[in-house]
């Protein structure tokens, strides 16, 4: 049974499922997070079929998330890179460890905790902050209809 594509919702959330949100996906980018970069790295530390992370890599790399890149310049082997856009992803991969922290392990029992390597000082937890510092809760979120600005000096189309 193929499931429906969200790649062209009319939503971010829908569309960011649709890209990251299938099974093994989020672990892919826990192991690049922490380094890993190479096929059968991935493999072993995920314990994910071949096929099945052949088809995760490829989604990734294709949305953007990932570049696949040669280990050296006349390598036949390639490795899995963080793009920009992956690294993007960086905080909603620590919100999502905080969250199963919190939720998902008896109290206190999670399996490390989170440091800052430069100082070795624990993370807060991740909260949602307005553009002027205050703390956004669900009780205080609103949506508008995002209105795209108008680009300097663009004019319209003139017709022959």
């Amino acid at each position: 049974m193929r499931r429906n594509s969200w790649a062209d919702a009319n939503c971010p959330l829908a569309r960011s499922v649709d890209l990251i949100g299938e099974w093994g996906s989020l672990l892919i980018l826990r192991e690049a997070f922490s380094g890993v970069r190479r096929f059968d790295d991935f493999q072993k530390t995920i314990g994910i079929s071949r096929n099945l992370l052949t088809t995760r890599l490829k989604k990734l790399v294709d949305g953007g998330v990932l570049e696949r890149r040669p280990i050296a310049s006349d390598a036949k082997r390639h490795e899995y890179a963080l793009t920009e856009m992956g690294e993007d992803l960086f905080t909603t991969i620590i919100a999502l460890r905080q969250w199963g922290d919190r939720w998902l392990f008896p109290e206190d029992r999670y399996p490390a905790d989170m440091l800052d390597n430069r100082d070795q000082s624990p993370l807060p937890p991740i909260e949602v902050r307005s553009v002027k510092g205050r703390k956004v809760t669900l009780a205080n979120l609103k949506l508008k209809a995002h209105q795209p600005r108008k680009r300097a000096g663009a004019r319209r189309p003139i017709r022959i």
